[in-house]
């Protein structure tokens, strides 16, 4: 029996119009000017609303070459359920404005016997929003192509969780056959978000958010997961995709492909120039054969 797990942010966090949804996409993604390469295996995109973010995520989809692609695997934060595990889907279908996309049962299966991953019930699934707005983006991009996914829910991992995941899951990279899309906004700033940290020699504070995603974007390029960790510890920036990127990072070394993360896109929500401004930040990435 089909369980589908609707698009619950539809109509809220993007239109759920489908023509509307569509053309919005392509707009996106031709602005992007970029051309679609089959050496790419992954992406780290947002996952805000579009009206803040969708123009940003098009930066990292519009790479995407559907033409061998068989499976994209999700890596989401979780925003409101606590786990300290990753979890997977009870779901057999996402659905989308642009049609529906089929859960790899069979990968899923896989995974869950490794006695390692929690399931997670359908309105946890449904509550949370960092996979579902990749959703639409791979549905548009895939159209005409039997893509199927496989949802990772990703919890409040320490250190050595972050480094199994990465290790069991670097099987999957190296197959060419899968893609990657990983979730994740960079910096949430201001009181809202318990977080005020400014370095005043950039001058504006939206000038020192940029110089600050910017140093943890270089330290992600160079695939080091523990110079991550020991930049989030320093810094404390409020990347809510850093667990993900780090398995995405431990995923990378653990592999026998030899894969390069490089970042496309940078914006943020508004500028912040006094204390009481709030942002968020987006950045969109491509991880590429390195030859």
């Amino acid at each position: 029996m089909e369980r589908i797990r609707r698009a619950a942010h539809a109509g809220s966090w993007y239109t759920d119009n489908a023509k509307k949804l569509d053309e919005d996409l392509e707009r996106w993604l031709l602005a992007t000017r970029l051309t679609k390469c089959p050496d790419v295996r992954g992406v780290i995109a947002p996952h805000a609303g579009y009206s803040y973010s969708g123009r940003c995520a098009a930066f990292a989809f519009a790479n995407i070459d559907p033409k061998s692609i068989e499976r994209v695997f999700l890596l989401g934060p979780s925003h409101h359920y606590y786990t300290p595990k990753c979890a997977l889907t009870k779901a057999t279908i996402y659905s989308t404005p642009l049609g529906d996309l089929q859960v790899d049962s069979q990968v899923n299966d896989e995974l869950k016997a490794t006695g390692k991953f929690e399931l997670m019930d359908l309105d946890v699934d449904e509550a949370e929003h960092s996979m579902e707005m990749h959703l639409p983006y791979i549905a548009k991009v895939f159209h005409g192509y039997p893509v199927k996914v496989v949802p990772i829910l990703v919890g409040a991992l320490n250190s050595e969780n972050e480094a199994m995941y990465g290790q069991l899951l670097a099987k999957y990279v190296d197959d060419p056959k899968n893609f990657f899309s990983v979730s994740s906004d960079f910096c949430h700033w201001g009181s809202r978000f318990s977080y005020t940290y400014c370095d005043k020699k950039h001058g504006p504070i939206y000038k020192s958010i940029e110089a600050l995603d910017h140093m943890g974007m270089d330290i992600i390029e160079t695939g080091d997961a523990n110079a991550f960790k020991r930049y989030l510890k320093e810094y404390g920036n409020t990347i809510c995709g850093r667990h993900p990127i780090s398995i995405f990072l431990h995923m990378l070394k653990s592999c026998s492909a030899k894969i390069k993360i490089g970042f496309l896109q940078y914006e943020q929500s508004s500028q912040c120039k006094s204390s009481r401004d709030s942002s968020v930040s987006y950045a969109s990435a491509a991880a590429k054969l390195d030859d």
